[in-house]
């Protein structure tokens, strides 16, 4: 015989744990924005549902899924689904929850997190960073990891665009805020941050000194509701101004990728990224040689840009260290890697057989299993 009542409203309520927020990534049972659940003796089921904030942009998705769960219950006839608002005290209770007694404004990638933290660097700016930054975040989320990016060029802001998450005008969507914790948007798997999310129109300059700088850095490594991450990227303006030193101070274990062009004249500016990294503490990890060549319709490559350059920052940032930094990848010219910069739609997903793609996936595969140890951790025990 079929389950009624309250066996049904059971079986309906444990269907809802494959339901998942949309922004924060949890079951929304485990959120608490489940309320009542009742299914009447005709299979007839009515769901609460308790929204974080007023005009919540996920609203229609958790409404949609949450219908189409309780519908799939064997037993239920119809589906009814009431959306409220979580009360103040309710919303308290939830960034305590997700916060997991780290103290409200807290970092949460220091020194004892397990999260690998990537800063991606260059010494100039067109070598297609953010574009290697944003394919290598979907890469890695392609794997199974938890991804996110601080699109940390505050003045270049470009990674929303580059995975999509712009209107038609250019526009990135604001972030929703539960109290003082900022909800990233989920872009290919991959949670993002940008101060383009933050202004009004695509086109608007971002005229800020240091300090404010350091704050803006400051706010999306505290406030931004991450949660458990695996890999954590952050796209670092070119040069070694004041976001490079901001980022070393306050994520001193963060390892660093340095991104060049194949010239041998930009070894010299690259170098530079990879010494100020250095200085502030951090460890350069690997060099990525971006537009390594045309590969022409008989296979032959044409060198556009020269060759050599990525090997000889290795060489340079590798000389009097006690281990090499390696040339992690030569990522060829490729038309699609541009255009699907252009469309939001990243060559790792659209074309995983693209020489570029293949390239940027293979970096991706040597990253997905580096892990962070435990040793020289605290673990929060104490001996009585």
């Amino acid at each position: 015989m079929p389950e009624r009542g309250g066996d049904l409203a059971g079986a309906v309520r444990s269907a809802l744990a494959a339901v998942l927020d949309p922004e924060i990534r949890k079951p929304i049972t485990e959120l608490d924005m489940v309320g009542d659940v009742t299914v009447d003796a005709d299979g007839r089921a009515a769901v609460g549902i308790k929204l974080t904030i007023v005009g919540c942009p996920a609203a229609d998705a958790i409404e949609r899924d949450v219908r189409a769960a309780t519908s799939a219950v064997p037993g239920v006839t119809a589906t009814e689904v009431d959306v409220t608002v979580m009360t103040p005290a309710e919303r308290r209770a939830l960034t305590e929850k997700l916060r997991a007694g780290r103290p409200a404004r807290g970092a949460q990638f220091g020194p004892d997190s397990l999260t690998r933290v990537y800063a991606v660097t260059s010494g100039k700016g067109g070598v297609g960073k953010s574009t290697l930054t944003a394919n290598l975040a979907v890469a890695l989320a392609e794997r199974g990891l938890r991804v996110g990016i601080v699109d940390a060029d505050v003045h270049g802001f470009s990674i929303p665009g580059i995975l999509g998450l712009t209107d038609e005008n250019g526009v990135a969507p604001r972030p929703t805020r539960v109290d003082d914790m900022i909800l990233p948007p989920v872009a290919y798997g991959v949670k993002v941050v940008s101060i383009g999310m933050f202004v009004d129109s695509a086109s608007a300059a971002v005229a800020w000194r240091g300090p404010m700088l350091h704050r803006t850095i400051q706010q999306f490594l505290s406030d931004v509701f991450f949660g458990d991450l695996d890999v954590l990227l952050l796209d670092l303006p070119p040069g070694t101004g004041d976001v490079a030193i901001s980022v070393g101070q306050l994520l001193p274990t963060a390892e660093v990728l340095v991104v060049t062009t194949p010239q041998p004249a930009a070894a010299d500016v690259a170098e530079r990224s990879g010494v100020v990294a250095r200085q502030t503490g951090q460890r350069v990890i690997g060099v990525i040689e971006n537009m390594a060549g045309l590969v022409q319709p008989d296979g032959s490559i044409l060198d556009l840009f020269g060759t050599g350059g990525g090997a000889e920052v290795a060489r340079r940032l590798s000389a009097g260290q006690d281990e090499e930094v390696p040339l992690l990848a030569s990522v060829p010219l490729s038309i699609p890697l541009r255009a699907g910069g252009d469309t939001g739609a990243p060559i790792v997903v659209t074309d995983p057989a693209d020489p570029a793609a293949a390239a940027i996936r293979a970096v991706a595969d040597r990253l997905a299993t580096r892990s962070r140890g435990l040793a020289g951790r605290k673990l929060g025990l104490s001996v009585r």
